[in-house]
């Protein structure tokens, strides 16, 4: 009888544990008479719930410290955006629709899962395609897509935007949130007090830029960078291509995860992107404003714009993070989540005060999670 494939049969190569062991033993080898600590920022929040998860700081040279990178979409999302998704959550006309983890995130008057407990229609999706099923079933109400996400997810508004168009949808608007990822390294990696001295980049951000936009970094200035899957084995064979680097005293721009990224990324994707956005500066909480970092709908799209549609109501005031909370230090490796004297306390998951505490693929969410790992 022929053995019917399952899901787990696509990625229990990518977990085993002799193969971790075995890539552990070869770092150990190279590292032998490799004098210093070679400290590797995993820009994204996938890769820290991984690194967590299954205990890879234990497990690993300790010549080899994780700094956790700011690629957590939902962890860099400014109070006053959160504010603007709550205030057009509560508009009578409006169902507010957007994607997993930014239900809960607590802006400055809470978050939209308490504007839901206060009536508003808020909605969370798998696909942003569902956004027309919404509005066909709602004529009456304006349905205002809240996109959020780095490349990963850009081209999935923009196909939803296309569709909005090609069938002349009028009861959709967007407010778009999207990022990129390269910006916010180079102003890491630019910082007086950086401590990064390589990076493993993000593995699904990847797939769509490809991994031409991380070229900068090892040429200017000498961080290599491996793209990453985001399976333990796949992390385990970055690092040790990491090492290597260092080793032979290389800086080199190279491909762990060659079975979905490709240099030049998907150029299709791209193509839609550039057609409806224009590139804009960005505030990442926990680090700043970064120019370029940000998307916006390009001006010849103001009709489909919910911040020009709304404009009159949104809030324009700018909120601070708390004082207290140690995520710009933690981001820049300066820092450790267990050094903030309010982590696991008056921070958890389920009252975060820093953004690297707001998402499960925040730093800190997963320290607090594996804690007992460490």
């Amino acid at each position: 009888m022929e053995k019917v494939l399952q899901l787990k049969d696509l990625y229990d190569g990518f977990r085993d544990a002799k193969v971790i062991k075995a890539y552990k033993k070869i770092i150990d080898d190279d590292l032998k008479d490799y004098d210093g600590i070679i400290n590797i920022m995993e820009v994204c929040g996938g890769h820290t719930h991984t690194i967590m998860k299954y205990g890879i700081p234990q497990l690993i040279n300790k010549k080899i410290n994780f700094i956790h990178g700011p690629g957590c979409p939902v962890c860099v999302m400014p109070k006053e955006r959160i504010d603007s998704a709550y205030e057009l959550s509560l508009q009578e006309d409006v169902i507010l629709v957007t994607l997993g983890d930014m239900i809960k995130v607590p802006g400055s008057k809470g978050s939209l899962q308490n504007a839901r407990s206060k009536g508003a229609d808020v909605r969370f999706v798998y696909s942003p395609m569902e956004c027309i099923k919404i509005a066909n079933e709602n004529p009456n109400k304006t349905v205002v897509f809240f996109a959020i996400g780095f490349e990963t997810t850009t081209p999935m508004t923009c196909a939803l935007l296309e569709q909005v168009i090609k069938h002349d949808i009028t009861n959709i608007l967007f407010h778009i949130n999207h990022i990129t990822v390269p910006e916010v390294m180079r102003v890491l990696v630019q910082s007086s007090d950086c401590k990064i001295d390589a990076f493993l980049g993000p593995s699904h951000v990847s797939v769509i830029s490809g991994s031409k936009i991380y070229e900068e970094f090892p040429r200017d200035y000498n961080k290599p960078v491996v793209v990453s899957g985001f399976e333990p084995v796949d992390v385990m064979q970055s690092l040790y291509m990491i090492v290597k680097q260092f080793v032979e005293k290389r800086s080199d721009l190279e491909i762990e995860y060659k079975r979905l990224v490709s240099y030049d990324g998907n150029l299709k994707a791209q193509d839609l992107i550039n057609k409806y956005f224009k590139k804009v500066p960005f505030k990442f909480r926990g680090i700043g404003e970064v120019e370029d970092s940000g998307y916006e709908l390009k001006d010849e799209f103001d009709k489909y714009n919910a911040k020009i549609v709304y404009k009159e109501i949104l809030p324009t005031k700018e909120v601070k993070d708390n004082k207290a909370c140690r995520c710009p230090d933690i981001l820049k490796g300066v820092a450790k989540p267990h050094d903030c004297k309010i982590f696991g306390t008056l921070c958890t998951p389920t009252n975060p005060i820093g953004s690297c505490m707001v998402s499960s693929e925040g730093a800190c969410s997963a320290y607090y999670k594996y804690g007992n790992l460490l």
